[in-house]
């Protein structure tokens, strides 16, 4: 492997990868921003938009003829040079603006050593199917201000003096300015939620009397809703990373990857970036980043609001970069569960699972090349399991709570200006356990081994007290995570209560903005998963239930056979049971095989996530109530439900709330917070 050089003056990289043989013509096989007028030749739509001064990689893959190598190469944008001999700097509307650092000479270890390889005479293999000679070539953290669609080319030369190019296109869409601003953005993501798990979440917690609702659900009050599509750039079905990402990119990414997109090496980190709705926000107005979740801070929702991966499960590398770009994305609240991730690993590669809980490990770890960090003006990365992260955070001002009870301490001393919450190994237990071991059931959260973990509304109060320090405002994404993770458990009691504790957090985003009317508040998800449906109610009593429990379908009672189940609300705002007589009944319509007696599993389904999963959990919903239910089978492999590709609904209330109505892409509310943020509205 190489680094080919370019002129100082050229500011791009063309990497020489080491890629196994085979024949085929001179070409540009990848373009990136992705371009319908490159994969098709035509010029709609347009695939990638941006907001003026957005920044993003230009990437191409050229395949020059055998025998040949690459040697120099431009990238232009409507016919100019964008990284040609031409002079720094620019205006505003300028689309030579260049942004990038020099870029140096020494990538290609730095390049192996991030995709998990190591470096030697024949240099590493990054990519199988391509040419040996074929080159990945680089720009890095364009930006663009001009509005309007847009022209893009690159054109390599080869040793042999021959040509290859190749043209696509993107967008920069247009801010009007006027009217008033959105200080603050508040992002709440159920995970999974679609319609049916709203719908459920408001028949248990609100009741209903003679087919009218008692109450709503405080998402229900906002007063615009929208309905989103959620494909991501390579399926109907999106998971989590895209889901999100594309709400906070305004592009549409791959799955499993986020912030990024889609090129041709292993190296997980090394991916064309775009620049986050957080980054952005940060550079134009100094605005802080505040991430709460329920789930694990690495998962693929957190993660896809700050941090550049082509592969979701990388966690090590993720954490570090959560504070090594804090710099980039203003980060100052990261609350959830995840401090596996944390942890210093002292056994390093040969103990990947210590005493103390860490998983931290050098193969998912990050290292950038150099035209990367340049090119962003970020921190290298390094593989060092042995950190001590939740020290760096220290150091860096954060104060750290492990547990509820430290959180409260923390501001029992004032509200500290940058706040980490780590307050289970992976993810948090989810609200029906919380509130059990709240009650004097701590069954489950003590064979988990952490009893004492805050409610999501509670970690909200704290994390936007927080980000109310910033006199410049914030964009905050709050996450019910484990709406999505107990719907693909098919855990219908679980993930009814999760969408409860998610609504409670969004009662709380909404009493800010009612006093902060600068505000924008979103509620949304990512996806629709397990396509879930109230198929009725039971016709029998919970002591039957219990007392035949093979009855099965059995006791499904559809139309006004299924009634008005009536569950009863605790003071703390949660049902005294699920299990009631008559009690709601969901079906799915993406489920894998699973047994089935409608009554609530006393321990979760296993998380496969944890260090340390409990012995009492059963291993998956293909065993759990094997021996005492009836057998559902299911329409997907494996032992989960999965994603859908189903529309979800989306709410809005604060400033600029109108502009989330009808039916539109993920990718557009990226413009339309942007639009509400910078330019305002009326």
């Amino acid at each position: 492997m190489r680094i080919m050089s370019i002129s100082r003056l050229a500011l791009g990289t063309a990497l020489a990868l080491g890629l196994s043989a085979g024949a085929q013509a001179a070409t540009v096989s990848r373009l990136t921003p992705p371009s319908e007028l490159f994969a098709s030749g035509t010029s709609n739509p347009v695939i990638a938009r941006f907001l003026p001064g957005q920044r993003f990689d230009l990437q191409a893959t050229v395949q020059p003829d055998a025998g040949e190598t690459v040697t120099s190469f431009q990238f232009l944008v409507d016919g100019v040079w964008i990284n040609g001999p031409l002079p720094l700097g620019g205006g505003a509307g300028d689309s030579r603006l260049i942004r990038n650092s020099l870029v140096s000479e020494t990538g290609a270890a730095e390049t192996c050593v991030a995709a998990g390889k190591t470096t030697g005479a024949a240099g590493c293999v990054l990519v199988a199917g391509l040419n040996a000679n074929s080159a990945v070539l680089s720009f890095r953290a364009y930006s663009n201000y001009t509005a309007g669609v847009h022209e893009f080319k690159v054109v390599a030369r080869t040793s042999a003096g021959n040509t290859i190019s190749a043209t696509g296109n993107f967008e920069v869409v247009g801010i009007t300015n006027g009217g008033k601003t959105a200080k603050n953005i508040i992002i709440l993501l159920g995970d999974g939620m679609g319609a049916s798990h709203r719908t459920a979440a408001r028949i248990m917690a609100k009741g209903y009397a003679q087919g009218k609702a008692r109450d709503k659900l405080a998402m229900d009050t906002f007063p615009f809703s929208g309905q989103v599509m959620t494909a991501s750039l390579n399926s109907i079905v999106t998971d989590s990373a895209p889901g999100m990402a594309n709400y906070v990119s305004g592009n549409k990414a791959n799955n499993n990857e986020e912030g990024v997109f889609p090129d041709d090496t292993l190296a997980a980190f090394d991916n064309p970036r775009i620049e986050y709705l957080s980054q952005y926000l940060h550079m134009l107005q100094g605005k802080s980043l505040g991430i709460v979740t329920t789930a694990d801070v690495f998962d693929a929702t957190p993660a896809a609001n700050a941090v550049h991966t082509a592969l979701r499960g990388n966690g090590t590398g993720i954490v570090d970069q959560f504070l090594d770009e804090r710099n980039k994305t203003g980060l100052a609240v990261l609350l959830g569960g995840g401090r596996k991730w944390f942890l210093p690993n002292v056994g390093g590669a040969t103990s990947p699972q210590p005493s103390n809980g860490s998983q931290r490990s050098a193969r998912n770890d990050y290292v950038l090349p150099s035209d990367v960090i340049n090119g962003w003006g970020v921190a290298p990365g390094k593989l060092d399991p042995e950190r001590d992260l939740i020290g760096d955070f220290i150091s860096a001002g954060f104060a750290y709570a492990p547990d509820n009870t430290a959180l409260n301490q923390a501001f029992a001393r004032g509200v500290p200006d940058k706040l980490l919450g780590l307050f289970a190994y992976s993810n948090m237990n989810v609200s029906y356990d919380k509130i059990a071991g709240r009650r004097g059931n701590r069954e489950v959260v003590d064979a988990f081994g952490f009893p004492d973990q805050p409610m999501l509304d509670e970690m909200t109060d704290k994390a936007l007290q927080v980000l109310s320090r910033n006199s410049n405002g914030f964009v905050a994404m709050i996450e019910g995570a484990s709406i999505d993770k107990q719907a693909h458990l098919m855990d219908t009691d679980r993930w009814i209560h999760d969408v409860m504790e998610f609504d409670r957090a969004i009662a709380v985003a909404k009493r800010f903005a009612e006093k902060n009317p600068d505000t924008i508040v979103i509620v949304t998800a990512d996806h629709e998963c397990s396509g879930a449906a109230i198929i009725g109610a039971a016709t029998v009593t919970a002591a039957q239930l219990e007392a035949d429990k093979l009855q099965g379908k059995n006791v499904v009672g559809i139309y006004e056979a299924a009634k008005f189940p009536r569950y009863t609300m605790a003071a703390d705002g949660y049902p005294q049971t699920t299990n009631i007589d008559r009690k709601m009944l969901i079906g799915y319509g993406a489920n894998a095989d699973r047994y089935e007696n409608w009554l609530p599993n006393a321990f979760p389904t296993k998380d496969t996530q944890q260090p340390f999963p409990p012995a009492q959990s059963p291993s998956s919903p293909s065993l759990r109530n094997k021996d005492n239910g009836v057998l559902i089978t299911g329409q997907v492999a494996g032992d989960q439900a999965a994603h859908t590709g189903t529309d979800i609904p989306l709410s809005a209330f604060g400033r600029g709330a109108s502009s989330f109505s009808g039916t539109f892409d993920n990718t557009d509310v990226f413009f339309k917070l942007g639009q509400i943020a910078v330019g305002g509205v009326e």
